[in-house]
């Protein structure tokens, strides 16, 4: 038999936006929780949020913004977030989700690429100091009248909110924005929510690029809510799940499997936390009664090793998903058994994707729980070809995995070129991941075609590193690799080439790179070295690279972890 898999469902397609979705299935569980944010002491039934949404979409409105101007959010997790996913969806206009652990270098290339009219912000985190950041990369904002920001280095942005009760120099609150609503009647809500198509652009996500650039991935309303629901459906929920969310909703594992999952479901999205922490995690689990929670490995391994964990009562959990980077077979057997979770699922997919192309079942054999990525998820189909010749190739071959149906997203905004070589003439999605699927439609993903590096979750590509470490003066060539990593998946590795005469400490590197580029690309390792493994004809080769490296850092063990 062929590499092919198409899997069929009873269910049929949501064919509504997500903002008309809300307001049914507000009216029809009106009274269940819909977001609870524990660190923030917020409770909001359907009915409740529904009208906070309502308010916010408003308050956009009556900033100016219009369908498909893009607005987007720079933050941790919080009910704000969540308020303004779905405002922007009544509205029209795409969301474009910003990672927090972005600085001043990536957020003036999406604020820039992606054409932003608005950016919603929180004022600090931790060491993040967001609005010092914002302020590096439009200095004009400060001497500007909120919502009148003009200049030719950001000629898109107009208006910056800020989710705090402080008034910063050409910056909203968020309690303004709540305010200006007023402006805004029900009905020229209701006259711009039913303009909206189902097929209208309403997400950006930015993935790693084959430029070295972040890609911004434009997602639909039919892609990201149909997915969102598909991924609920095998999960089994209902209107009485609870499902604990500690992973970022800047990610489609957030906002897409765990939010859109939830209300198209009738379900409760509970926060933890502001960003992932195991002891608020499995209190919350307890405290709430959650019936579900999500995670990359690390996040679940980081809950089970936590001194702490056996004290917490977790069986009110009967599901979730671990996804984001490969699974050790070890660790999904312990969140079956330790955890309660016994029917804990692996989905596996791309950003391109909406996120999910796989997914296991409920009632999967714990085999194919733990050493597989499930089978392809409803109305999506997925085929193994040969990467050279395009041919499919037999069940049980290794080939590269493609994925068609409604979830391929619309394109790359702003770069033709990139989506024709990720989308073929037959809108087939060309993932780059190399995988093998057994004679029963399992899919076991085996490697990479691309040199994509997966830390904790995390998408790196080590093109966008290397274009940075080059701008080092001291720096004549660099290169850089994924090695593995006990607790992370993986490890960014850098090889550095120093120009002639010159000598530069790992940690002067390291310290160029800080505050310039995200936490999670920063190497964790650095090689200075002569030269680099070639083949014949004078290309890197990469894969040589990290076999020394592994041998070099003694991370053999790390590389024989089993993982799905």
């Amino acid at each position: 038999m062929l590499s092919y898999a198409f899997e069929g469902s009873t269910k049929q397609f949501i064919a509504k936006t997500i903002g008309d979705m809300l307001d049914d299935n507000a009216a029809e569980f009106a009274n269940n929780d819909c977001l609870v944010s524990v660190h923030q002491n917020i409770r909001m039934s359907y009915k409740d949020f529904k009208q906070e949404v309502d308010t916010v979409a408003k308050g956009l409105m009556a900033l100016g913004i219009k369908k498909g101007d893009k607005v987007a959010i720079w933050s941790t997790n919080n009910a704000e977030w969540v308020l303004t996913q779905f405002a922007t969806a009544k509205i029209g206009a795409v969301l474009v989700t910003i990672n927090p652990a972005y600085r001043t270098t990536e957020l003036e290339y999406a604020l820039k690429q992606s054409e932003i009219n608005t950016l919603i912000m929180i004022e600090n985190f931790k060491t993040s100091d967001y609005l010092h950041m914002f302020y590096e990369v439009a200095p004009f904002a400060r001497g500007a009248t909120p919502g009148q920001i003009h200049s030719n280095k950001l000629p898109f942005l107009r208006n910056v909110v800020c989710i705090s009760d402080e008034k910063h120099t050409g910056i909203f609150k968020w309690k303004d924005v709540l305010d200006f609503s007023t402006k805004v009647g029900d009905d020229e809500l209701k006259e711009r929510q039913a303009t909206l198509d189902f097929d209208d652009a309403i997400n950006i996500q930015y993935t790693s690029g084959t430029t070295g650039f972040p890609k911004a991935a434009t997602l639909t309303h039919f892609n990201i809510l149909n997915n969102g629901y598909f991924v609920g459906e095998l999960m089994r929920f209902t209107d009485k799940d609870r499902l604990c969310i500690p992973v970022p909703f800047y990610h489609c594992f957030g906002m897409v499997m765990s939010n859109l999952t939830c209300v198209s479901h009738g379900s409760t999205m509970v926060i933890p936390s502001e960003y992932f922490d195991p002891l608020s995690t499995l209190t919350v689990i307890e405290k709430e009664k959650c019936t579900a929670v999500h995670g990359v490995p690390t996040m679940f391994i980081a809950e089970l090793e936590h001194p702490e964990f056996k004290k917490f009562d977790l069986s009110s959990l009967r599901t979730g998903i671990m996804a984001g980077s490969p699974c050790p077979v070890e660790v999904m057997k312990r969140v079956n058994n330790e955890m309660n979770m016994k029917e804990v699922e692996i989905a596996y997919g791309q950003t391109e994707a909406s996120p999910v192309i796989t997914q296991t079942a409920a009632d999967d054999t714990i085999e194919n729980r733990t050493e597989t990525v499930g089978k392809a998820i409803p109305f999506v189909e997925v085929k193994i070809i040969d990467p050279e010749t395009g041919k499919i190739l037999p069940a049980g071959e290794q080939g590269e995995l493609c994925a068609r149906g409604y979830n391929v997203m619309k394109y790359y905004y702003n770069n033709p070129e990139a989506t024709k070589k990720a989308i073929d003439e037959s809108r087939w999605l060309h993932t780059g991941d190399l995988a093998v699927m057994t004679e029963d439609g399992y899919f076991k993903i085996t490697g990479r075609i691309k040199d994509m590096i997966i830390r904790g979750g995390q998408n790196i590509y080590p093109r966008e590193i290397e274009e940075f470490i080059y701008t080092h003066p001291k720096v004549a060539d660099v290169q850089v690799v994924g090695v593995p990593d006990v607790k992370y998946g993986e490890e960014v590795c850098a090889w550095i080439k120093l120009k002639a005469g010159e000598t530069v400490s790992e940690e002067e590197i390291k310290e160029y790179c800080s505050g310039k580029i995200a936490h999670y690309k920063i190497p964790r390792y650095i090689k200075f070295t002569d030269s680099f493994p070639m083949t014949v004809t004078g290309k890197i080769r990469k894969v040589e690279m990290r076999e020394i490296s592994i041998k070099e850092l003694n991370l053999e063990d790390a590389a024989k972890i089993e993982t799905a």
